[in-house]
């Protein structure tokens, strides 16, 4: 409920432009969940790896794919974040014109 007053007082223009800046968008909320959901998924999909290879790792070997796999799930998720902040810049420029 505390998106929804938010959204509604920027929509009738209630909001101060000072006060405007620190309301976050839901879509915003989203990405940051996605993000991390993509990074926890590399590092379990990391170590499962690392405990079903034929021969096992070293503590430092599975650390370090964890971190391979952490880094490549930031990797995918900045250009789709990238993507969708624009397609919101975009929304919020066409409602304010």
């Amino acid at each position: 409920s505390d998106a929804n007053t938010k959204k509604k007082l920027l929509d009738k223009g209630l909001a101060d432009e000072k006060v405007q800046h620190l309301f976050v968008p839901a879509e915003i909320t989203v990405l940051s969940n996605l993000k991390w959901g993509m990074v926890l998924v590399g590092i379990g999909a990391a170590t499962l790896l690392s405990n079903l290879l034929p021969y096992r790792w070293s503590d430092e070997g599975t650390f370090g794919l964890i971190l391979v796999f952490a880094g490549l799930g930031f990797l995918i998720y900045y250009p789709l974040a990238q993507r969708r902040l624009k397609e919101i810049e975009r929304k919020r420029n066409q409602s304010v014109h």
